[in-house]
């Protein structure tokens, strides 16, 4: 039954990429311009600034799957910000524009089944996540081996929602405030006057579907942000991790990796666990390349400070501030008591290689909570080293750019606290 419905949605798909597809429906992704690159301009807080060099126009949203109010919000935000920004093209998961194209007024862009996700790499300029945090996960992961994350705008529609920082009943300011940010006061610039579709997206197929007119800033009503009132956004660090053989070949099977021994980015943690073997685990750590010690436990997490929050937190590590530049190992169930979670500078190098010791076949390997589908076998080694986050003054490259609410102070920890305090119920007294 599963194969019967792959084969419907890949043969519906192919139907919708063919030249004779109705508009309004779903195109190529491929047929949308090239992507625009923001900058980050640094300021007197701990936030960067979100400066746009012109009006984004790709815009990718994400949603949590098996949700029908999330997806009738999916429908309402994709209409407003078409018929309100007229330069904006709606990019959707193939599955997502399978199910909703024909609820929306202008037409949406997927890429091919066998495209996705390194597709999205060269198209996106910005990503929006209606969901908890699993579907900031989710989105992240679309750019696993892309060194340039574009900005994340998540309105929080989960069950948690800590990484979240809208709410959907505030996604028309949310959306204009990173629309506009970086136009100039008064700005009428830069305007595209060559031919935009008559449908409101992008690029459209032939000239027929197209109409002259402006788009851009200049077509929005009302005034812009201005130049020192760009969207404060949060970076993110990332890890890199790489599953290796035991002859030092990189083997770390994501799709779309071209780049050998370069491993992929991970937002939350990296996981290695036993799984369903019977016996506990035994590996050796290696931190900069010198041997710390031979763990015999259940698993082990390697966290960024996101992640601290996540499964890390779950097993007894410590919460982490997302700017404190650091690197989290936390095991689990150790077979000691003095075996606690450690706190690493962002830039040591962490290996974990499982032992000839080990009695199981394998361990498994996740990465932001999905499995990798390839287990670690004996000699094998897993790496994790830091993502390489700035180049330049205010040219910054690496980590996973989150729009947050401005504030009077624009510090990134009063967002921060309150999810503390309101979602995990920080030092909660009992009985109340």
């Amino acid at each position: 039954m599963q194969y019967s419905q792959s084969w419907r949605s890949a043969q519906f798909l192919r139907r919708c990429f063919s030249t004779s597809a109705p508009r309004r429906e779903i195109r190529d992704l491929g047929a949308l311009s090239q992507r625009l690159l923001p900058k980050y301009r640094e300021t007197r807080g701990e936030l960067l600034s979100l400066q746009w060099p012109s009006p984004p126009r790709n815009v990718l949203l994400v949603r949590k799957d098996c949700a029908p109010a999330v997806t009738e919000s999916l429908i309402e935000f994709a209409n407003h910000i078409t018929s309100t920004y007229p330069s904006i093209a709606v990019i959707l998961e193939p599955k997502t524009a399978a199910e909703v194209h024909e609820s929306l007024a202008h037409p949406v862009y997927t890429a091919r089944p066998e495209a996705t996700p390194v597709a999205y790499h060269d198209k996106v300029e910005l990503t929006v996540t209606l969901g908890g945090d699993g579907t900031i996960l989710h989105a992240s992961s679309l750019f696993a081996t892309c060194p340039n994350v574009p900005p994340v705008l998540s309105f929080s529609m989960g069950s948690l929602g800590f990484l979240s920082e809208w709410k959907f009943s505030e996604f028309k300011r949310a959306f204009r405030e990173v629309y506009m940010s970086g136009a100039g006061a008064g700005d009428r610039t830069p305007v595209l006057e060559t031919a935009i579709p008559s449908s409101r997206g992008a690029l459209a197929q032939n000239s027929e579907d197209t109409q002259p007119g402006p788009t851009g800033w200049s077509s929005v009503r009302g005034q812009s942000m201005g130049t020192t009132r760009g969207a404060p956004i949060l970076m993110r660090n990332r890890l890199k991790v790489g599953l290796f053989a035991a002859d030092g070949q990189e083997t770390t099977p994501v799709r779309g990796k071209t780049d050998h021994g370069e491993g992929v980015y991970v937002m939350n943690e990296l996981l290695i666990h036993r799984g369903k073997e019977p016996h506990l685990a035994i590996v050796d750590i290696y931190l900069g390349g010198r041997f710390l010690t031979e763990a015999v436990v259940d698993g082990i997490i390697i966290s960024t400070p996101t992640g601290s929050t996540a499964y890390s937190l779950s097993s007894g590590g410590s919460i982490v501030h997302p700017l404190v530049p650091s690197t989290l190992l936390t095991p689990i169930c150790a077979r000691s008591l003095s075996f606690r979670p450690l706190v690493l500078p962002w830039s040591t190098p962490i290996t974990l290689r499982l032992s000839e010791k080990n009695r199981g076949r394998e361990l498994e390997v996740s990465l932001d909570g999905v499995n990798l589908g390839q287990g670690m076998a004996v000699g094998m080694e897993v790496r994790v080293w830091n993502e390489d986050m700035r180049h330049g003054k205010n040219e910054w490259q690496g980590g996973v750019p989150s729009v947050m609410r401005r504030s009077m102070g624009g510090e990134a920890h009063e967002a921060w606290v309150g999810g503390l305090n309101g979602l995990l119920k920080f030092n909660y007294p009992f009985g109340e």
